[in-house]
């Protein structure tokens, strides 16, 4: 059989594709072998796969393509997340650009357009992780909304609440007013930004001075009979009700208990005293704004302080603000800076570096907002998810990840599991009119529980259902165990042979999000920990060091990446500059690099089948060169062999694949070929071809899991 004189990555993917799909290669069934499960982490159903999906699916593909040559039972799970807040946005983006306001449409018909999304994008998805060339069972494949996975999240929801974790509440929340939904701590990226910091002077009252005349403010001002303030948010001077000093520091002693005026507003204020004032920081005086900030807030619980609430939800002042009504937060920041500027009332303006929270999803700024949302108390609920990772039940990769953990974990808050949006698992909650409400599976159940708890006779057309639907995170913590059904046939015969799972890939940046929140859901509903090892991938960042993302246009497409490189060729450039938990410099040239590698691994195959062979040697010299190249090579891959094990047993993957390079393109191509070479036109010794076969043969079988479509397909060609 004639061979192309280089390797056609195209055509040979599509081949063994097909193969491996008609054969149902990888579907798994529990039988005797030793399972080894990976559950994939599903990406959100908002587009395409980003580089770091790509690093993600190459890993965990190793890892499985491995196991599978060990003899295990290995299955892979894929699926998609429902990804409420950046795929209800995608939605409202998509609509808007056909004329639709999404306020003009029913939720039943919003959560229709959103399925059609899901259908369209969650299809590609999986088409490109079928291209990269992922062992996965398909035949398994779930969505996080599928009809199932549904019913098993409400009755999470329900259990957590009969059993006191899960509660309704007004407390302090990070709001993003641009998808208008409340955010956990988690879902918050703070960042280094540029501001002004204005030191503004409040106007101190007289005994019994109720009102400020402008005649009188202005005198006052002069006359230095003003306390002063520094802030960053002007805007919020609105929303004041008092000014905080420590009640300890000398330059404030006559004036606790006093009043002042807020600017603009001209409302009376009191000046209060508490310790959490720190005397060192700005003016030692501080303005309490409890609708705006969670540390206002408190003070604002402890002090009996009213509550303003000056922003809506869109982030444009409210009618309580009294001015600027309607318009933007941080437009109405410079309005009001001029303002106070031409009354009098700046005193400087510093230019200064403080960090800012913004939210994930939309890369907005975020506001600290009141809102009644439903929480869980996870204080207790965490600690025997704290205790797997710390007595090594379940070992991080690499290990520096585990004091991370350890201290978020001690320090861990309720979680805020609702988000104001139509797109995800609603919350099981009815109220009647009179506000009594009732979490269950059912309206009925609800209907049932609300007339014995208030004593009514309400009826189903009374109730209404709650608005809100739960965080994502509180449907993927489930993941592990539920993509087995286990809600439907709680601990069926799937689940106890599959489960827990071998390793789980994933990103540091979700650690808490959703590694930490597995772990609990386990140890909670099976008794078991999810899984036994936890490798996390580092960022992948372009050549400049930048992380990849779509707005600044440094992220490539992956499958003209395959297109260009070959998915092994891929493959090999996403992992070869990837140390476990560190971020990686992605460069094309690694891709390029990759292919030129499948590229000398065909000419091998190549110059192989294109020796003669013969019986016995033509001298002597002859066969003890190729008696020292065999002893000389076959120490080399045992050696090799042991080093890459071990690589393995540590997760040291990108280490792995460097060996595995190293040992064929010079051990074996560049030293081992030319010394058993035979001179040109000359045959080689028939059992002398045939071990080194062998040793190609052992070779493609380490690569194959890093490289599987060009090691699959010499294989099939080495010896016919």
């Amino acid at each position: 059989m004639e061979l192309d004189k280089t390797y056609n990555s195209k055509t040979t993917e599509t081949k063994w594709l097909n193969v491996w799909s008609e054969k149902k290669l990888f579907e798994s069934k529990p039988d005797h072998r030793e399972a080894y499960t990976v559950v994939i982490p599903p990406p959100n159903v908002t587009g395409i796969l980003h580089m770091g999906h790509t690093l993600n699916e190459t890993i965990q593909d190793i890892l499985i393509r491995r196991a599978h040559m060990q003899g295990k039972n290995t299955c892979w799970v894929p699926g998609t997340d429902h990804a409420s807040i950046a795929t209800e946005a995608k939605v409202v983006a998509m609509l808007r650009e056909k004329g639709i306001e999404k306020s003009s449409l029913s939720r039943e018909e919003f959560l229709k357009y959103a399925m059609e999304w899901k259908e369209k994008y969650g299809g590609i998805i999986l088409n490109q992780i079928y291209r990269l060339g992922c062992a996965v069972d398909f035949s398994r494949t779930h969505f996080t909304m599928d009809t199932g996975y549904y019913n098993a999240v409400i009755n999470v929801f329900v259990d957590l609440f009969n059993k006191g974790y899960i509660y309704r509440g007004v407390r302090m929340i990070n709001w993003d007013p641009k998808a208008q939904t409340a955010l956990s701590d988690e879902e918050v990226i703070y960042k280094e930004v540029k501001s002004n910091l204005y030191y503004v002077s409040y106007v101190l009252a007289e005994d019994g001075e109720d009102s400020l005349t402008e005649d009188n403010r202005t005198k006052k001002i002069q006359e230095g009979k003003v306390i002063t303030v520094a802030t960053t948010r002007p805007e919020t001077i609105l929303g004041d009700v008092a000014i905080c000093v420590h009640p300890n520091d000398p330059r404030y002693q006559n004036l606790i208990g006093k009043f002042c005026f807020v600017p603009m507003v001209n409302r009376r204020i009191p000046i209060i005293a508490d310790e959490y004032i720190t005397m060192e920081f700005g003016t030692g005086a501080l303005k309490v704004t409890p609708a705006h900030d969670i540390n206002d807030y408190n003070l604002g619980l402890k002090h009996n302080l009213p509550v303003i609430d000056t922003l809506n939800a869109d982030g444009t002042m409210s009618t309580a603000a009294g001015f600027f009504v309607g318009e933007d937060r941080f437009i109405v920041r410079k309005k009001i800076a001029k303002q106070l500027q031409a009354d009098g009332h700046i005193v400087k303006v510093e230019e200064i570096m403080n960090k800012n929270g913004f939210s994930e999803r939309t890369d907005v700024v975020i506001e600290p907002r009141l809102s009644t949302q439903w929480w869980m108390s996870m204080k207790e609920f965490s600690k025997p998810a704290l205790s797997v990772v710390m007595n090594d039940e379940i070992k991080f990769y690499p290990s520096k990840f585990k004091n991370l953990y350890r201290v978020w974990m001690e320090d861990i808050k309720d979680w805020c599991i609702s988000r104001q949006l139509w797109w995800g698992h609603r919350i099981p909650a009815w109220y009647a009119p009179n506000n009594t409400f009732a979490v269950a599976k059912t309206i009925d159940e609800a209907l049932q529980i609300i007339n014995q708890k208030s004593k009514s006779n309400w009826t189903i057309n009374d109730l209404k259902q709650d608005e809100d639907v739960l965080d994502t995170w509180f449907s993927s913590w489930l993941w592990p165990f539920e993509v087995f059904d286990h809600d439907a046939k709680p601990f069926n015969e799937e689940l106890k042979y599959y489960y827990p799972t071998a390793v789980l890939v994933t990103a540091p940046e979700i650690i808490f999000f959703w590694v930490a929140r597995m772990i609990m859901a386990g140890m909670e509903y099976i008794k078991q920990i999810p899984f036994h090892s936890v490798y996390f991938t580092g960022i992948v960042r372009d050549k400049l060091g930048r992380k990849m993302s779509k707005s600044l246009g440094n992220s490539p497409d992956m499958l003209k990446l395959i297109d260009d490189y070959g998915a092994d060729g891929v493959r090999f450039g996403i992992l070869i500059a990837s140390p476990a938990g560190n971020d990686l410099l992605f460069d094309e040239k690694l891709c390029e690099q990759g292919r030129n590698f499948s590229n000398k691994l065909w000419n091998a195959l190549r110059l192989i089948k294109g020796w003669e062979t013969k019986t016995g040697f033509d001298n002597n010299d002859e066969k003890q060169q190729c008696d020292f190249a065999n002893e000389w090579f076959e120490s080399t891959l045992n050696k090799m062999s042991n080093t890459i094990n071990s690589d393995f047993a540590d997760y040291n993957i990108s280490n792995a694949l460097k060996n595995t390079y190293n040992l064929i393109w010079d051990d074996f191509c560049s030293w081992y070929l030319e010394m058993i070479k035979p001179e040109f036109g000359k045959a080689i010794n028939a059992d002398v071809k045939a071990q080194c076969c062998i040793y190609f043969e052992q070779l493609l079988s380490l690569l194959h899991p890093f490289m599987p479509f060009v090691t699959e397909e010499i294989y099939s060609l080495l010896n016919e």
